[in-house]
């Protein structure tokens, strides 16, 4: 359950692979006795092992959900995403005093947002972290009305925002519960300290001195920037570009939002109209009038490269206005009704059946080989989607190589993959390369001995 990209022979590229990898290591190293926010595996022998961040804290999640295989354990992870995302901001809601049947649209509207929809087909993490933050609200009103010991279940929604590397995202979330905690919980407000703390360390361990603090641009931001016109239509080129909210969701919300200033809940109405607008304009990214200056001097914007992704908290603030909405309408049909016109507004159609090429024979045979690094060709640089794909087989046959597929990897690593990109074969040795797996080709580039064939996949062993 993916974009529906095809693979040719062999497993599709997508950010879904890097994200299955990332949660798979979790409970991979755990099984070995070893830290499981380490990856051992990638960009070696040039990088030491790197921080696996987004192993936390969904991959304790995916553990046993993988033990069915790498296919049934992410849709069923996808799965659990929507039940998450929406059952969490339902209780969220209820806690708030709302009617059951409009926490429960509310939860829909959140679960089914475009935006949301788009992150999870694409395999980005930040669609299931979002739904850390409807928690963190619970538990902040679960405080307010029962014990202190919900306060620490707060923090660490909070605080696993940024934990889990979704720093962008970060930047959204962090206000917004301040805010949020001002109005309902002043004091709960602090818990921002330790996030931010997160935040700092996430970035210090896993953004600086990589590529991802060299290579970002401006020109990046206007590529990825949504026009006016994303917001009411459901057409876009790119997934991160899907920004369209729901026309029924729009009116709902804008329903609710008034239905708070008549009753002249001044606060609440604040929290999620700034919630809900605030996103939009940054979404807009550079059509937005003021954003370079601000993306070049507010401290953490400068790293980031896709203005949308601090729409969850829009998506968010606008499903609980639209559940404010439905509980003003005193007829019981009211929720079901809405319910079903989200159902025909917001469609799953974001969702395909994607080439995932479980169980590959040639990376079975790369498995029983003795231990040794692998290489596979052709050399992708580590920004390259296609490397994705290596990190897909890795989890069928566990070895270290020089490959990886991140936007912030070790300066030194990209600088090896460009070399190796243009000739792998006089640093084999040095690299302590056995394996070659070539991708689309019959020989290896290098010599050595097949070792297994199939479809469009050959290894051989070097010396």
């Amino acid at each position: 359950m993916a974009e529906g990209r095809a693979g040719f022979g062999e497993a599709a590229p997508g950010d879904h692979l890097q994200t299955g990898y990332q949660l798979w290591l979790v409970g991979h190293q755990l099984e070995r006795g070893r830290a499981p926010w380490r990856d051992p595996y990638s960009f070696q022998p040039e990088s030491k092992p790197r921080w696996n961040f987004a192993g936390w804290p969904f991959g304790y999640v995916y553990w046993p959900l993988g033990a069915f295989g790498a296919v049934l354990g992410w849709n069923a992870f996808v799965l659990f995403g929507f039940l998450g995302a929406g059952g969490l901001t339902a209780l969220w809601l209820r806690e708030l005093s709302l009617p059951r049947g409009a926490s429960l649209a509310g939860g829909l509207a959140f679960a089914l947002a475009p935006y949301l929809q788009a992150q999870w087909s694409a395999g980005h993490l930040l669609a299931w972290t979002a739904m850390l933050l409807p928690l963190a609200l619970y538990a902040v009103e679960r405080t307010r009305k029962r014990s202190l010991w919900w306060l620490l279940l707060a923090g660490a929604a909070l605080v696993s925002v940024p934990l889990s590397g979704q720093l962008h995202l970060a930047l959204g979330v962090i206000p917004f519960f301040v805010l949020y905690a001002l109005v309902r919980l002043p004091w709960a407000a602090l818990l921002a300290v330790p996030a931010l703390a997160a935040g700092l360390l996430a970035n210090a361990l896993v953004v600086r001195h990589t590529m991802g603090s060299r290579s970002r641009s401006f020109h990046q931001v206007e590529h990825f920037s949504a026009g006016l016109s994303g917001f009411v239509s459901r057409d876009s080129e790119l997934l991160e570009q899907m920004v369209y909210l729901g026309c029924s969701v729009l009116v709902l919300a804008l329903a609710g939002f008034l239905a708070l200033l008549l009753r002249r809940r001044w606060g609440m109405a604040t929290v999620l109209g700034l919630g809900a607008f605030v996103p939009v304009l940054f979404a807009l990214g550079s059509n937005t009038p003021g954003y370079e200056t601000l993306w070049r001097h507010l401290p953490g914007l400068q790293h980031t490269r896709v203005p949308e992704r601090i729409m969850p908290v829009a998506c968010l603030a606008l499903a609980a206005l639209v559940a404010v909405a439905v509980s003003r309408v005193p007829w019981p049909g009211t929720a079901a009704i809405v319910v079903l016109v989200l159902l025909i507004d917001l469609p799953l159609s974001l969702f395909h059946a994607t080439d995932s090429d479980q169980g590959n024979p040639v990376y079975a045979a790369v498995r029983a080989e003795p231990p040794g690094r692998m290489l596979e060709v052709p050399v992708y640089e580590p920004g390259n989607q296609n490397a994705s794909v290596y990190l897909y087989y890795l989890m069928q046959a566990p070895r270290e190589h020089p490959s990886g597929y991140t936007t912030t990897a070790p300066v030194a690593a990209d600088a090896l993959l460009r070399t190796l990109k243009a000739n792998p074969c006089p640093y084999l040795s040095s690299l302590g390369i056995t394996t070659i797996v070539a991708h689309y080709k019959r020989e290896s580039p290098c010599g050595g001995r097949l070792i297994a064939k199939s479809g469009v996949l050959s290894a051989f062993r070097v010396r």
